[in-house]
């Protein structure tokens, strides 16, 4: 283990184990347990293995920012860091949040790797948001991100993920000055139409109706818009659904609780 790690490597796989050591598949899988037993080695999938270096053996793993890209071309997957975690690492989160979020282009059990939760989130068109996906530099190597415009987006058509819309207010709130604004009118032609909606509606409630003059003009060019809700949770819960209601008319969107962002 530590002959990888001082030349950098920090992942490998078992066919590439078994093939330097000259060993074979039992006698690598009976080496490779003991070493997870000893907390120096993780396996996050069958058959891909992650160096444990000895500072994050009380971690159980080292942060999944330096094997996810690996992992994720192991899984032969489009993919991005995206959601609450993209908004960590663009500097609107000021606290660790709890998952890693990954976007994915398939359906994938999380996987508990030490104290991380690496949680996955499915998209089915990843090509319609490439241009909101950045590389970003990591201990390690690169890995993909959400850009601060997809994020916002993802925000609102995830929103079981992102803990709640007055959370995604707050979020929002610090990341709206990180958005390119070009970029997010861009996006808002390929995402669907409520979402756009939602955060356009969001980011005029924040105050940040600068970035939405071309986010509305991509988005009326898609045609008519009909009415949605700003949240769907909670135009299911008998306390809000029978109550009286707002209703944006920029943005067709009905809105039954004025979102609070803890600015």
């Amino acid at each position: 283990m530590s002959g990888l790690l001082s030349i950098g490597r920090t992942v490998f796989t078992a066919d590439e184990a078994e093939q330097a050591l000259g060993i074979g598949h039992g006698a690598f899988l009976d080496a490779a347990e003991r070493l997870q037993r000893r907390k120096a080695l993780l396996s996050p999938r069958q058959g891909f293995y992650v160096v444990v270096p000895p500072q994050y053996a009380s971690w159980g793993a080292p942060p999944p920012t330096w094997y996810i890209d690996a992992l994720m071309r192991r899984e032969g997957q489009a993919y991005y860091v995206g959601l609450l975690k993209a908004a960590e690492l663009h500097g609107a989160i000021h606290q660790a949040v709890m998952e890693f979020q990954v976007v994915a282009a398939k359906r994938l059990p999380r996987i508990r790797a030490g104290r991380s939760m690496i949680v996955f989130y499915f998209r089915k068109n990843m090509e319609a948001v490439t241009a909101g996906i950045e590389d970003r530099k990591t201990d390690t190597g690169t890995m993909k991100v959400s850009s601060a415009a997809l994020t916002a987006l993802d925000l609102l058509r995830y929103p079981h993920a992102s803990g709640g819309l007055d959370n995604v207010a707050t979020v929002i709130f610090d990341l709206g000055r990180r958005i390119d604004r070009n970029q997010l009118a861009a996006l808002s032609a390929a995402v669907e139409r409520p979402v756009v909606q939602r955060l356009g509606y969001l980011l005029d409630h924040l105050g940040q109706d600068e970035l939405t003059e071309t986010m509305q003009e991509s988005l009326r060019a898609r045609g008519s818009l009909p009415w949605t809700e700003l949240d769907r949770q909670e135009a299911r819960d008998p306390d809000f659904a029978p109550g009286p209601c707002q209703r944006d008319l920029r943005w067709r969107v009905i809105v039954r609780r004025v979102p609070r962002a803890d600015a």
